[in-house]
């Protein structure tokens, strides 16, 4: 961990937090390991957040009622925080989505 790759990477960590936007530092940064740690997670976040629209679009009443809003809340609150901590330069690992995220080899 570098001090130059938080201050170089931070706005790029901060738009993996934004859906298809987490493709930035997951592509153009591929040198800056606090840029990409985001990225990864971004990445999933924005796979589970499809993973969960499809659901609440999907399953009838309980789908748009508890699945969609509560996932997607959930999620949206985890893309914040993200974006807080990146900004800060902090490594956060999100949880449960966190683990996912480490595995991808880029």
């Amino acid at each position: 961990m570098r001090y130059s790759d938080i201050e170089e990477g931070k706005i790029q960590a901060f738009l993996a937090y934004w859906g298809i936007l987490c493709l930035i530092p997951l592509l153009a940064k591929r040198d800056n390991s606090f840029a990409l740690f985001h990225g990864k997670q971004g990445l999933i976040l924005w796979i589970a957040m499809i993973f969960v629209s499809f659901l609440g679009f999907a399953i009838p009443v309980v789908g748009w009622f508890v699945i969609g809003p509560i996932g997607g809340l959930l999620l949206f609150i985890r893309a914040v925080i993200g974006m807080v901590k990146s900004l800060s330069g902090e490594y956060w690992k999100m949880p449960l989505l966190g683990g996912l995220a480490e595995k991808i080899e880029i």
